[in-house]
């Protein structure tokens, strides 16, 4: 077909495009209207275009045909499709279902999966949001008290012996040095008959 015009040919419709109507992109002329994407026919500008070859694609479906594949590849923070491109040609392979170990010693990581923490106070399971830890184990919030006082505690303030806990007050008044000058207070004196 001879180029009566003198213009340059749509990349789409091989038409020609006059000044007022022509869209560029890498070096091929479009009419505005015809500057859509290839699959879904969405309009594009520069911010959304992308090309392979000499087809013009949205940034989504670009990414459906020819981006990468597999978990971690979403279209975009915390988006989740269940698209897997059939209508762009794509074809997927079934992937064998999830199988459990049948090992029967699970590692120490399985163990604490399969059941949680207990309580060393009330021996009742202890779970992530109420856990506090102290003297190397796990305990609630409520249970993480000094075992003679009652005082609630913080990591900075307690004392352990034999597997509970203690508020400092309370462990040196019952496990700290005792005799002549322990007293509890500055030049306190204890006399016992």
């Amino acid at each position: 077909m001879p180029n009566w015009g003198g213009g340059k040919k749509c990349g789409v419709c091989q038409k020609t495009v006059y000044f007022a109507e022509e869209v560029q992109c890498e070096g091929s002329s479009f009419h505005k209207s015809c500057f859509l994407c290839m699959v879904c026919k969405k309009n594009l500008d520069s911010t959304t275009v992308a090309v392979h070859g000499e087809e013009i694609y949205c940034k989504s479906c670009y990414g459906k045909k020819y981006g990468p594949k597999g978990y971690g590849y979403g279209q975009g923070a915390g988006t989740l499709s269940t698209d897997k491109g059939e209508s762009l040609g794509i074809k997927h392979e079934e992937v064998p279902g999830h199988r459990p170990t049948t090992n029967p010693s699970a590692s120490k990581f399985a163990q604490k999966i399969g059941g949680s923490d207990r309580c060393p106070r009330c021996s009742q399971a202890v779970y992530a949001a109420e856990k506090v830890i102290g003297a190397g184990k796990s305990w609630h919030k409520s249970c993480f008290r000094c075992a003679k006082c009652g005082k609630g505690l913080e990591s900075t303030t307690l004392a352990d012996k034999d597997g509970e806990i203690y508020c400092k007050g309370c462990y040196a008044k019952n496990f700290g040095p005792k005799g002549f000058g322990f007293g509890q207070g500055a030049g306190a004196l204890v006399h016992s008959e």
